[in-house]
């Protein structure tokens, strides 16, 4: 059944033009369950699945579904998109053991899909470093930058004529600083790399294709995770996921238009912000938060899973709307024109859809998007401005 609905997908989407599409990406993963507060793999399970979504109507529709190896582990970014929407990066953080399918070991590679094909399709798989995470591509497209969570490393990689190559590696820091995600700045010159494992960020200057680290490190919350550059470049906000004993957990703001950059505020947001993400409005600022959702049911910290809407006013944060989202709910994106945001929910397999009133509030503008797998990340393209 689950193969019929999939050719369905795909068949639907033949013939639709590439030019007026406006993408929005989810990787899904489907060897990880949640089991009353518990991850699970699972022995046999369906391919992993990557969702092509057109919001170019202002209603969202699914384009194709395709099998591309992903992961819920790493920060929910493993997914990026070239700003032509011709090309998708896709990492695999974990994969199954080939001696035992029931347990997984560190993934080293990374998917390229193009866009244009009908239905998209997988044209390379490139190897990277152990247990590749969060992705980025700059805006030009001619750059995209790997975190290797199990490394120390960031991957470099050329992109041009429709070609994905691996050009050199940045070395950050040892293994257990968890290298979880690196981000790009709107001009393309710096990007910024956070250290789950020893509560660190560092700074990476960028002149064409030479990536060098700057002695620079900036001190933020407990374990930084997720990472996003706003718009007009002036900020970044850091979510610190905390070590998900039950105790609220933070989103640090780092000031971009002084150096050396540094932290100028934080703010408490609940249990473990999962995911986070900017938007066209560089004052709004999306972070999901597991609020215990990932809890087992008896727990005393166990809650519905929330999505937080936070604003920059003069460098401070301030939360400003929350919605309730689904269980162990991952990424945040939101649309092109600013005016949606969307939420990708492992446990339920779908994306739930928020309007953003003029006012700043969110309210729900429509049924949640069905997926083929848990939704672990989630992206549209970083278009110039």
């Amino acid at each position: 059944m689950r193969h019929r609905l999939l050719a369905g997908i795909i068949v639907a989407s033949l013939g639709m033009g590439q030019a007026s599409a406006q993408l929005l990406l989810s990787a899904n993963d489907n060897k990880m369950v949640l089991d009353n507060g518990v991850a699970r793999t699972l022995r046999e399970s369906p391919p992993d699945t990557l969702t092509v979504i057109d919001l170019a109507s202002g209603a969202p529709r699914i384009r194709a579904e395709i099998a591309v190896p992903a992961s819920v582990v790493g920060p929910p970014v493993s997914v990026a998109i070239t700003s032509d929407e011709r090309l998708a990066l896709v990492t695999n953080n974990q994969q199954r053991d080939p001696a035992d399918p029931a347990r997984l070991v560190a993934g080293n590679t990374m998917s390229v899909v193009d866009l244009t094909a009908s239905p998209p399709r997988v044209v390379a798989t490139l190897p990277t470093g152990a247990a590749p995470a969060g992705v980025s591509i700059n805006r030009a497209g001619t750059l995209a930058l790997v975190a290797n969570r199990a490394e120390g490393t960031v991957g470099v990689f050329r992109i041009a004529h429709g070609h994905v190559t691996s050009i050199g590696k940045v070395d950050i820091g040892p293994v257990s600083s968890e290298v979880s995600h690196v981000a790009f700045t709107p001009d393309g010159r710096r990007a910024l790399v956070t250290r789950n494992g020893d509560h660190l960020i560092n700074v990476l200057q960028i002149e064409g294709e030479r990536v060098v680290k700057l002695d620079r490190d900036i001190t933020t919350g407990v374990r930084p995770y997720g990472l996003a550059v706003t718009s007009d470049g002036r900020y970044a906000t850091v979510a610190n996921i905390g070590r998900g004993s039950g105790d609220a957990d933070t989103v640090s703001l780092i000031d971009l238009t002084r150096e050396p950059y540094r932290i100028v505020d934080t703010v408490s947001v609940g249990q473990t912000p999962e995911g986070i993400q900017t938007g066209p409005d560089p004052r709004l600022v999306a972070v999901t938060v597991m609020n215990g959702s990932n809890k087992p049911s008896g727990s005393p910290f166990a809650g519905p899973g929330l999505v937080k809407l936070l604003r920059i006013d003069s460098g401070r944060l301030s939360v400003v709307a929350e919605a309730h989202v689904g269980t162990w709910s991952q990424g945040a994106a939101f649309s092109p024109d600013g005016r949606m945001l969307f939420v990708g929910n492992m446990v339920e397999r779908d994306i739930s859809v928020f309007r953003i009133t003029e006012d700043g509030r969110l309210s729900e503008a429509g049924p949640r998007l069905r997926l083929g797998g848990g939704s672990v990340a989630l992206r549209v393209a970083d278009r110039p401005r």
